[in-house]
């Protein structure tokens, strides 16, 4: 059958998915700003570190000390906005703005999920998301029944996207021969009721988790897709995140999928959401002047937005091959792991010191805890961007405290899924010289070991 992308893109759909779509991310990510705040984890890690690290290129985000608080207090509004869909399009463009802005403070945070969020609000910019079932709509008493497919199927080809690239990440022979790191983690879950002395201990049950967790993330889209099979997906992916969720402390991510994952359902599924909602909020509605109901709303400025899209989705599935440009095994260097739907497939520990010599012949070991927060140290004793960075800082610190021709040699070990330590860094390069680029970093020494896969 012949595809026409003309004819595919004047196809519409029920507004209905999207709708409840938008409630459920503002909902989800409103609490998310909520939850941070009372944990206390603004103060202690945006606010106490002496030090952030930084992104290549986004050196320029700084910390914004006790106004921090001030920018995830707008980055909760603005969720909640989006929830209910009140000046929808600045709601979903300072949401935008204000998360990546956080999550680029300091990648000692870095989630993949984290990414996932700021990607998927800037998708949503886009979307007519506000165009039925929302305060705007109410203001506005104009509503649409149906928009453009392609609005939907962005975010279902997103989601597709997250998942099948996990699953072919999982095509590895530590994850599928070898069980790791699953055996290492699911072993320390000893404490769990029933089966942490039990089942968790078992080999059979470490390549279990193994080879069905990659089978989920390459299959689960298409599942999803499939109507006969939609709801015993849909079942799946609740199993499967909660039972995650149980195990391993990934904070709002499996809630994020299981709530996103609603938009496979079809629009009836849909309308009896958004009825419970009305019928919750009766008397709002009873106010309410009556709505003009339109059939269908044409996405304004198509000819611009749908290119950026597509330059949009381009590198959504071109950036995460981008390892391929580096030598040497990725979860070793990490060069091009970032960003690229890698969830969960590493156990790394590292024991990462610094010696400071300057042109004086003075020389002396730097205790990190003087510099770092317990896991701020914790990231920084694996990943090589890090190490140069702090290096960086602690020339720079020692400089302006007198020290001339100050030099930083560092002495790393790092074990990588069950495997003994072995060094690191090469001991006998200056990494106050070297400087943070998209090159390969030649520091870094060979990994004796060999992990085969995609």
């Amino acid at each position: 059958m012949d595809f026409s992308l003309k004819t595919y893109l004047n196809k519409t759909t029920d507004a209905a998915p999207l709708a409840v779509f938008r409630i459920g991310f503002g909902i989800m990510m409103c609490y998310g700003m909520i939850r941070y705040w009372l944990k206390g984890w603004i103060e202690t890690v945006y606010i106490q570190p002496k030090f952030h690290f930084k992104y290549y290129g986004f050196e320029w985000v700084n910390t914004l000390g006790n106004y921090t608080y001030l920018l995830f207090l707008i980055c909760g509004v603005s969720a909640l906005f989006v929830a209910v869909g009140y000046k929808y399009r600045w709601a979903i463009i300072t949401f935008f703005i204000s998360f990546t802005y956080i999550e680029l403070m300091d990648k000692t945070t870095y989630l993949n999920h984290y990414y996932f969020i700021s990607i998927l609000s800037f998708l949503m910019i886009f979307l007519p998301a506000n165009k039925y079932f929302s305060v705007d709509t109410y203001r506005s008493k104009v509503s649409y029944n149906t928009i453009p497919k392609w609005t939907i199927d962005g975010i279902k080809l997103l989601l597709g996207i997250v998942y099948f690239y996990a699953g072919l990440a999982k095509i590895n022979s530590d994850w599928l021969l070898k069980a790791q790191p699953l055996k290492i983690w699911l072993r320390s879950k000893y404490d769990l009721p029933l089966i942490g002395e039990t089942i968790m201990q078992q080999d059979w049950f470490h390549y279990a988790m193994s080879w069905s967790g990659m089978l989920y993330d390459l299959l689960i889209p298409f599942f999803l897709l499939y109507k006969r099979t939609r709801f015993v997906a849909f079942i799946m992916v609740i199993f499967f995140h909660v039972f995650t969720r149980i195990l391993f402390p990934i904070g709002m991510f499996p809630f994020v999928m299981i709530v996103s994952a609603l938009i496979f359902f079809d629009a009836p599924f849909h309308h009896k959401i958004i009825n419970k909602f009305k019928s919750l909020t009766g008397f709002i509605s009873a106010k309410a002047k009556p709505i003009n109901y339109k059939s269908t709303y044409k996405v304004r400025f198509s000819k611009v937005i749908l290119p950026i899209l597509g330059v949009f989705f381009v590198l959504q599935l071109v950036l995460p091959f981008r390892y391929l440009l580096y030598p040497g095994e990725l979860f070793w260097t990490e060069e091009g792991y970032r960003l690229s739907w890698r969830v969960m497939l590493m156990e790394k520990m590292g024991n990462t010191t610094f010696k400071i010599k300057d042109e004086e012949g003075h020389m002396f070991l730097v205790n990190n805890a003087d510099f770092l927060t317990p896991l701020q140290e914790k990231q920084m004793s694996f990943q090589p961007d890090f190490i140069l960075e702090y290096a960086h800082y602690l020339g720079d610190h020692f400089t302006k405290q007198g020290h001339k021709g100050v030099q930083v040699y560092t002495k790393s070990y790092v074990a990588l899924n069950g495997r003994l330590s072995q060094l690191f860094i090469d001991e006998s390069v200056n990494l106050y010289q070297e400087k943070e680029s998209f090159k390969h970093k030649h520091w870094i020494l060979p990994f004796t070991d060999e992990i085969k896969g995609l």
